[in-house]
C-alpha cells in the first residue's frame, strides 16, 4: 500500500472499501496506514502476541492477529460518538511487538521500551494483547509520561492476586504489582464486570486495600449503564484515564474465546455504551487483551474486541 497523495498533516485514513474490498487489502487494523507510511502518529493501535503469563488457556498471542482481521468492516465515521476519529487524527498500526516468549522479565521490558518510544513521539497507545501480563509494562510506560493513572479495568477477575505458583507476574498479578510500584493514583480505580468464584473473601478485602472500587455485572444490570458511567466519570475527574478491557469482561456468549472464561458477563452492547460514556475524559492509553481465536467462533470474540478498540481510538479523537 502506497501513502495517499495529501496535504502535509491532513490525517490519512484506511484504505477505501469503494475501491478495494473489506476482505481484500492490507491486513492492518481498521485497513489503516503503517507506521511507517505516515509522517505522524497521534494514536498508535500497537500488537503484543505475547501470553506466557496465562494460568488457563493458552492462545492469546494470537490475538492481535485475530483482532485486525476481524476491524476490516470498521468504518471511518463513529455515529455512536459522533466523530470520524481517523479524519480528526493520525491513526497507525505499529505492528507487533517482538517480544521474548521464554522470559518474561525481558518481554515486559521490550514493551515497556516500545511504548516508551511512541510515547516520546506523541502518541496515545491503543494496544491488542496478548494476555494481560501486558498491562503491567504499559503502565510503567504510560505513568512515566504522566505520573500515577486513574485506572478503569474491564475484566470477569480482579488480577490483584499476589502471586501464582510462587510467581509474581502473571495476567492475574498485573495491577497489584502497578499499586506497589506507584503506577497508579489509588484515588480512581475501578473495576468493572467482576464475578464468579474467588480463593476466599480475602481477596475481596485485600482488592479493596489496594484503593479498588468494584462494580459487578449485577451492578450494571440493576443499576444500568447511564448511573455506572456517571460514577466512574465522577471517580477518575480530570485525572489522566488509563482504560484496560480483559475481553473476558464479556458473557461467553459474546466472547467464547478467551482464556478464562465466567459465565453471568456483559454483553457486548453494555461494554460498547460504557466505553463510549468516557467520551470527554482525559485518556492517555488503553488495551484490549486476552483474545485467544482458538476458542472462538465465527469471530465472535475478535469482533467485539475490535469494537471496542474502535471505540477507544474514537475517545482519543479532538472534538
Amino acid at each position: 500500500m502506497s501513502t495517499p497523495d495529501v496535504p502535509a498533516g491532513v490525517p490519512v485514513g484506511p484504505i477505501d472499501s469503494s475501491t478495494t474490498p473489506r476482505y481484500a487489502g492490507p491486513a492492518t487494523f481498521a485497513r489503516l496506514p503503517r507506521r511507517d507510511q505516515v509522517e505522524r502518529v497521534d494514536v498508535a493501535v500497537l500488537g503484543v502476541p505475547f501470553d506466557t503469563g496465562v494460568s488457563y488457556r493458552p492462545g492469546a498471542r494470537f490475538g492481535p492477529t485475530a483482532v485486525r482481521e476481524a476491524s476490516r468492516l470498521l468504518r471511518p465515521y463513529n455515529p455512536a460518538q459522533e466523530v470520524a476519529p481517523f479524519a480528526r487524527q493520525q491513526v497507525a498500526d505499529c505492528g507487533d511487538v517482538a517480544v521474548n516468549p521464554f522470559d518474561i522479565t525481558e518481554a515486559l521490558q521490550t514493551i515497556d521500551d516500545a511504548v516508551s518510544e511512541l510515547l516520546a513521539e506523541g502518541a496515545k497507545p491503543v494496544t491488542i494483547g496478548g494476555d494481560h501480563t501486558i498491562a503491567l509494562p504499559l503502565l510503567r510506560a504510560v505513568a512515566r509520561r504522566h505520573g500515577p493513572v486513574a485506572l478503569l479495568h474491564f475484566d470477569a477477575h480482579l488480577d490483584t492476586w499476589d502471586t501464582y505458583f510462587g510467581a509474581p507476574t502473571t495476567h492475574g498479578t498485573p495491577f497489584r504489582r502497578a499499586v506497589e510500584e506507584g503506577l497508579l493514583d489509588q484515588s480512581a480505580l475501578t473495576h468493572i464486570g467482576i464475578r464468579g468464584p474467588l480463593y476466599g473473601a480475602e481477596d475481596l478485602i485485600a482488592d479493596a486495600k489496594l484503593g479498588f472500587g468494584i462494580v459487578s455485572t449485577v451492578d450494571v444490570a440493576d443499576r444500568g449503564v447511564p448511573e455506572i458511567v456517571a460514577g466512574v466519570r465522577e471517580r477518575v475527574g480530570d485525572r489522566p484515564l488509563y482504560v484496560s478491557v480483559d475481553i473476558d469482561v464479556l458473557d461467553p456468549a459474546h466472547a467464547p474465546g478467551t482464556g478464562t472464561p465466567e459465565a453471568g458477563g456483559l454483553t457486548s452492547r453494555e461494554l460498547l455504551a460504557i466505553v463510549r460514556g468516557l467520551a470527554g475524559l482525559n485518556l492517555v492509553g488503553a488495551d484490549v487483551v486476552e483474545v485467544a481465536p482458538a476458542y472462538d467462533h465465527a469471530e465472535i470474540t475478535a469482533v467485539a474486541a475490535s469494537h471496542t478498540a474502535y471505540e477507544l481510538v474514537s475517545l482519543m479523537a479532538p472534538r
